[in-house]
């Protein structure tokens, strides 16, 4: 008698089917997103006129063509590596990583992921409504004489913004199917800037150093690196949002492997951006001045008017998608924050409060330089933090107590993670000293310069500070001081040693065992 079949199938759900799922850990049968729509999430949240900017900066500093090619390559292909393992956590606890990182700062010190990526999310939407509006009515100003007024910025940012409140409203499935038309469609769009600029192109664009002996030149090249590296790590605390709708039985190279590729694949925005800054350099110098550098005006005053339009759809899909990547894993993380509020309700109220900035910083207090500022340093401050995660990640083997990592959100006790009343003061101590002392060594001139940002002759290196302080004092700490046995699961620790300190039972607020969530979490003996 054959036996029926006991697979559990997978939940389909309709794009217009508003998600529900919050930072609760996903059940396996709604979990049926593969690593190519992970690719397409990463890849369409940078494949936009934002990543564009980035990739002129090597001109604004002088290098060339070559050069500047080098600089990019260097650095995304430096923060590709950095960014993939995070991927790794969504999967593995079908959750977002802030939540995930519970295991590593504590139950309490998650608000770390939570606050950066709600400082990072503010900040890069912010920066996409503008460079996409802006990009979008001076195209239109000159494809059909709309006027470039307050009035008509004012349109475009909230058009921009209500779409993008309204895809992460719907949640994942929607975003999903946006990024799918996104990536497909500005991909086209920017290779079809090779017939609108191509003839007006020199790859030999000589830059203003004479030689890399120039004493400029290595802080200059290097600076370009970073900015370019900055772009992957922006990524870093979102990237668990989208991947925990992946089984968590995906071989974790093919994960890892999505992440990589997809940034990657922003050579092809960057290289734009690189090649469009070398023509302005030479057709309309005004635009790329390092003390008032403006590659959208450059960019629409050197281009065909065929291609106007093509721009504008660039910026209408470019600020679609970005906003919608930055914007979802904000409002998704700061439901787990107020428990009170569901997704939903998090998201609305995070995106009216963006939108709110995206006005009031741009028409009434001019914050559109300072707040680029403010997104390079919350990047500095994330670094060390993805260090700290991808450590912990190797050292517990990829192991992970989901129970435990939900004790935060379920307003209860105890647990593997507990650690110090909440805080696991290695990780915390780890973080928060590396993204101080990386904050020092930040210089960008005119804008902020720490007070250790001259010491590499003008290079800016706060991030590989950043980045190699959290690995060495992380490790450091682990090792001086090893965390319980019980956190590192059945297979113990690699690389570190573990103590025979217990861990609590989970229980709720007024101490009470919480049913099966304490057995789940009882304490472990070596």
């Amino acid at each position: 008698m054959p036996q029926p079949d006991r697979r559990v199938k997978p939940v389909t759900t309709s794009i217009t089917e508003i998600e529900t799922h919050g930072v609760e850990r996903i059940p396996d049968e709604d979990r049926s997103a593969r690593p190519i729509d992970l690719f397409r999430l990463a890849f369409g949240g940078a494949n936009t006129f934002a990543t564009c900017v980035l990739g002129a900066f090597p001109v604004l500093l002088g290098l060339s063509f070559p050069q500047g090619l080098a600089a990019t390559v260097l650095g995304l292909f430096a923060g590709a590596l950095l960014l993939a393992p995070m991927a790794l956590f969504g999967p593995a606890n079908g959750t977002n990583n802030a939540v995930s990182s519970s295991a590593h700062l504590g139950v309490h010190g998650r608000i770390v992921g939570s606050f950066l990526s709600l400082l990072t999310a503010i900040a890069f939407f912010s920066i996409s409504v503008w460079s996409s509006g802006d990009a979008l009515i001076g195209g239109a100003h000159r494809l059909a004489g709309v006027p470039e007024s307050e009035v008509s910025y004012g349109i475009a940012y909230a058009v921009f913004a209500v779409l993008v409140l309204v895809v992460c409203i719907y949640g994942f499935r929607f975003m999903l199917l946006v990024n799918k038309v996104a990536v497909t469609a500005a991909s086209a769009l920017f290779v079809l800037g090779a017939f609108a600029f191509g003839g007006d192109f020199d790859p030999g664009y000589a830059g203003t150093f004479d030689s890399t002996a120039d004493p400029l030149f290595w802080p200059s090249f290097i600076g370009a690196a970073l900015i370019v590296l900055s772009n992957p790590v922006s990524f870093g605390a979102f990237l668990g949002d989208w991947s925990r709708y992946i089984p968590a039985a995906t071989p974790r190279r093919r994960v890892m492997g999505a992440a990589f590729l997809a940034q990657l694949a922003t050579l092809l925005p960057f290289v734009f951006g690189l090649a469009t800054a070398s023509v302005i350099a030479t057709k309309a110098a005004k635009y790329v001045d390092p003390a008032a550098p403006n590659y959208v005006g450059g960019l629409l005053a050197i281009s065909p008017g065929w291609y106007f339009l093509p721009l504008c759809l660039i910026a209408l899909i470019g600020g679609l998608s970005t906003g919608t990547t930055a914007l979802y894993g904000t409002g998704l993380d700061f439901s787990s924050v107020f428990p009170r509020f569901s997704r939903v309700r998090a998201t609305f109220l995070i995106g009216a409060l963006s939108i709110a900035f995206v006005f009031l910083g741009r028409f009434a207090l001019n914050l559109t330089q300072s707040i680029s500022t403010f997104a390079t340093l919350i990047v500095t401050c994330t670094a060390p933090w993805m260090i700290v995660m991808v450590i912990g990640y190797v050292t517990r083997r990829g192991w992970y107590d989901a129970e435990a990592l939900q004790v935060f959100n379920r307003r209860q006790r105890g647990g593997r993670y507990w650690f110090t009343h909440g805080w696991n003061w290695r990780g915390m101590s780890a973080w928060l000293v590396s993204a101080v002392v990386a904050l020092l060594f930040v210089n960008l001139p005119g804008q902020f310069v720490g007070p250790l940002g001259d010491l590499a002759n003008g290079a800016d290196i706060s991030l590989p500070v950043g980045l190699a302080l959290a690995a060495v004092s992380y490790l450091g700490l682990l090792a001086a001081f090893p965390e319980p046995r019980a956190v590192y699961g059945p297979d113990g620790p690699r690389l570190v040693r573990a103590s025979a300190a217990h861990t609590p039972p989970i229980t709720d607020s007024q101490g009470s065992p919480d049913g099966l969530s304490a057995t789940a979490s009882a304490p472990e003996r070596t």
